[in-house]
């Protein structure tokens, strides 16, 4: 067999390669395939080869013989997935950070103007060009730090323009950027200040104007809702997704994150790809995502930066058969992280998560979450080439490690690029 290149000599190239084509959830979800004295061998963008060092390079032929990538014992995984995220946004929110530091609540905040709405009105002045120059960088340091796709989500601009103008913004993000960004519209993040007094008419606008434009002009896979008390209660989520869901837009939910109203039962009863956040998942909510399949996206990075007392149920989760996987959140206002890194500890320190069950919600099963783990997620043959190389010892030292970068070299589509 030919092949363009060889990563060898990986000390744990731990695969994610799962026994079935469904999201790992139970048991398995702790499960990792680990081969020790590893190697990958590449041609073009795709994995040709997978398995012991000795068995891959007796059996290719490398069409350059210089091109043999020796890690030195390192440890190799599938390029992290970031499923749920905001990069596309005009201005930081620094200090309504340090408001809440000295005791206001989010709520509180947004209720007053703030949160979500203050990145609208300053998205809504950006250019186009403005805030792609903003969000490459961000883009630029998710790469650094292992993350090789991402979602990236709308709902920073809630007029028909605006949001077009962010989709088209992650549109061009995704053309000109190695990482393959994943879109979203959340139309339905919040109530723009335009129609605080008419919540029915933004509804409509949503589900008459928004909706139908995005879907026709394909800038979006999938429709997010906020699905909170006080924003788009399960009434309001129930008509808008099924409009959604009638244009062809697979759907995520933002649920039961504050107050549990319900999300992940209707989440799971419109067949949603993912319920995200869940902190405060009632025992039916859990029971109808897992009766479902409804995948579990779970945020540390939220709960860490607002401060959060509630952590949603994760080993009930678990037992119960829900497949979860983690994400940044990555936004101006709620968690100003896009490691995933940094996500993995906190999945560790935070929700009780075990070093495997970590590695494949950031790998295999949020590349379930995003629809495309027929792709990507896994290392084995016939899948991109999206890997890792951590200057670690062991896997389980991933989310041991923190507050400082882990990756030696990321290969995007087949190509190497060390730090």
């Amino acid at each position: 067999m030919q092949a363009d290149s060889v990563i060898t000599n990986i000390g744990q190239l731990v695969t994610c390669r799962p026994k079935s084509r469904k999201p790992l959830a139970g048991s398995e979800l702790g499960k990792l395939e680990v081969i020790e004295n590893g190697a990958v061998a590449i041609t073009g963008e795709s994995i040709v080869a997978v398995g012991k060092a000795a068995e891959i390079e007796s059996s290719i032929e490398l069409t350059n013989p210089d091109a043999v990538i020796d890690v030195g014992g390192m440890v190799v995984t599938p390029g992290l997935i970031d499923p749920h995220t905001h990069p596309v946004f005009a201005a930081t929110r620094e200090d309504e950070f340090e408001m809440r530091n000295q005791g206001k609540f989010y709520m509180e905040i947004a209720e007053a103007g703030g949160g979500i709405r203050n990145s609208v009105r300053k998205l809504r002045e950006a250019s186009h060009e403005d805030l792609y120059n903003n969000a490459i960088r961000y883009l630029d340091y998710m790469l650094e730090c292992g993350t090789t796709t991402i979602e990236a989500k709308s709902g920073y601009g809630l007029s028909t323009d605006s949001e077009i103008k962010q989709l088209e913004v992650i549109g061009d993000l995704d053309q000109n950027h190695l990482i393959d960004i994943i879109p979203t519209f959340l139309g339905a993040h919040e109530i723009p200040d335009e129609f605080r007094d008419n919540r029915d008419g933004y509804i409509k606008l949503l589900i008459d104007e928004m909706i139908p434009e995005i879907a026709g002009n394909e800038l979006a896979v999938f429709c997010d809702i906020f699905c909170e008390k006080n924003v788009f209660e399960i009434e309001d989520s129930e008509k808008i997704m099924t409009a959604a869901k009638e244009h062809g837009f697979a759907l995520k939910f933002h649920a039961d994150e504050i107050v549990g109203i319900g999300g992940a039962e209707l989440a799971a009863k419109l067949g949603a790809v993912s319920a995200d956040h869940l902190d405060v998942i009632s025992d039916a909510g859990i029971s109808a995502m897992a009766e479902a399949g409804t995948i579990g996206v779970l945020l540390p990075g939220t709960i860490h930066f607002l401060d959060m007392k509630t952590i949603p149920p994760v080993r009930k989760m678990i037992e119960a058969g829900v497949p979860l996987a983690l994400a940044t959140d990555f936004n101006p206002g709620s968690s100003a992280t896009v490691s995933l890194q940094m996500i993995m500890n906190l999945a560790a320190v935070r929700l009780k998560m075990t070093a495997a069950e970590i590695i494949n919600s950031v790998t295999i099963n949020s590349a379930h979450a995003l629809l495309i783990a027929d792709r990507i997620g896994s290392i084995e043959v016939g899948k991109q080439a999206d890997m890792v190389v951590w200057d670690i010892d062991n896997y389980k030292q991933l989310p041991y490690f923190y507050g400082f970068n882990l990756v030696d070299m990321v290969i995007k589509r087949g190509r190497a690029m060390s730090r």
